[in-house]
This record gives structure tokens, C-alpha cells and sequence, in this order.
């Protein structure tokens, strides 16, 4: 695509401009979970929106711009509940629940959760600031779930975004079993926290 047509809304947008915005995400969303991520073209994004081919370019760069939006849209749908998803008595019961959720619902979508960890972990530039955001918004959800002072948080919350990155990698491009997936992220949640207190504990 010529390189002016490579925009990044930055713009504060109007009601109408927003609502425009969220009809090409869920348009995006639904040609990702019916076919995968070759169904999203910036083309039939446009003709399921009922907008014109140009107006997509407007809010979205380039197909894995648009769909890291809608990632992180779907993140802000799965984990919308914190409390109610991120169950139990202890940061760490609270924290695998939340993440065994995430993985239960990623292969519930498997065809849109690999549509869309293909356009996260694209190399186009047009990704990075849409990919920061949502990775920022990753490790708030995960903060809230453990919910209690935690020695090293920063470091707890970077590491269990990339468990639960490579939990959604393997359902997706390794296909590996959800069980199996499932297992990996809560023995991770657990020892993550446990060697995080045990650090902090007095010798």
C-alpha cells in the first residue's frame, strides 16, 4: 500500500467518528472468526462496514494495525469482570483463574484468537503503538486479578504477559491440546508468584 495511505489516527475523534471506528473493529472481528486472518482484507472490512475502501485507512494503517485493535477489544470483552472472573481467596487462586479463563475462550475463538496473534506479533511498525496499549491494558487486568502487594509486581505482570502470550501462541500456531495450555498457564501463575514472595521473604 503507497505510503500515504499508512495514517495512524491520533486525532481525538467525535461520536460519530468513534462509532465508525467500532464498526470496522467488529466487522474486522467477525471475517477474522469466520475465516482466519487472510479473510481480513481492508476490502471486505470496508464492505462489511458499509463504508467506503478509504475511510478503513483512516483509523488503521494496515490490516495488523486494525487488528491489534481488535485484540484489544477482545481483551476488554473476556476480562470486562475482574471480579467476577478472577475468582478465590489468594492472589495466586485469583490470578489462574483469570488466565485459564482467557485460554478457555481463546480456544472457544480459535480461528479469531489466531487471526488476531498474527497481527500482534507482526514486525509492521503501523503495530507498535496499538500493541503497547493493549500489552499495558494485559498486565492492569493481570495486576487486578492478584489483587494483593506483591513483592516485584512490575516484573511479575512482564512475565506473566508473556506466559499468557505463549499460552495463546501455542493453542494457535503450535496447536497444542487447551488442557495442555491450560496446565501451562496456571503451573506458571503459581510459581511466578511463589518465587516472586519467596524472593521477598526474609532469609
Amino acid at each position: 500500500m503507497s505510503g500515504d495511505m499508512r495514517i495512524t489516527v491520533t486525532r481525538t475523534l467525535t461520536k460519530d467518528q468513534q462509532a465508525r471506528r467500532e464498526r470496522l473493529i467488529d466487522a474486522a472481528r467477525e471475517l477474522a472468526l469466520e475465516g482466519g486472518y487472510a479473510a481480513v482484507t481492508m476490502h471486505d472490512v470496508a464492505d462489511r462496514a458499509g463504508v467506503a475502501r478509504a475511510t478503513v485507512y483512516r483509523y488503521f494503517a494496515t490490516k495488523d494495525h486494525l487488528l491489534t485493535e481488535v485484540a484489544a477489544d477482545w481483551a476488554h470483552r473476556i476480562t470486562h469482570d475482574i471480579d467476577a472472573l478472577a475468582v478465590g481467596d489468594t492472589p495466586t487462586e485469583r490470578l489462574t483463574a483469570l488466565l485459564e479463563r482467557i485460554v478457555a475462550v481463546a480456544a472457544d475463538e480459535l480461528t479469531l484468537t489466531s487471526a488476531i496473534i498474527q497481527g500482534v506479533t507482526s514486525g509492521d511498525s503501523s503495530v507498535d503503538d496499538a500493541r503497547t496499549v493493549l500489552f499495558l491494558f494485559v498486565r492492569d487486568r493481570l495486576s487486578a486479578a492478584i489483587g494483593d502487594p506483591v513483592p516485584g509486581r512490575d516484573e511479575v505482570e512482564i512475565v506473566l504477559g508473556h506466559v499468557l502470550l505463549a499460552a495463546l501462541v501455542s493453542l494457535t500456531s503450535l496447536r497444542r491440546p487447551v488442557e495442555e495450555v491450560t496446565a501451562m498457564v496456571r503451573t506458571s501463575g503459581r510459581l511466578v508468584l511463589a518465587g516472586a514472595l519467596a524472593a521477598a521473604a526474609p532469609s
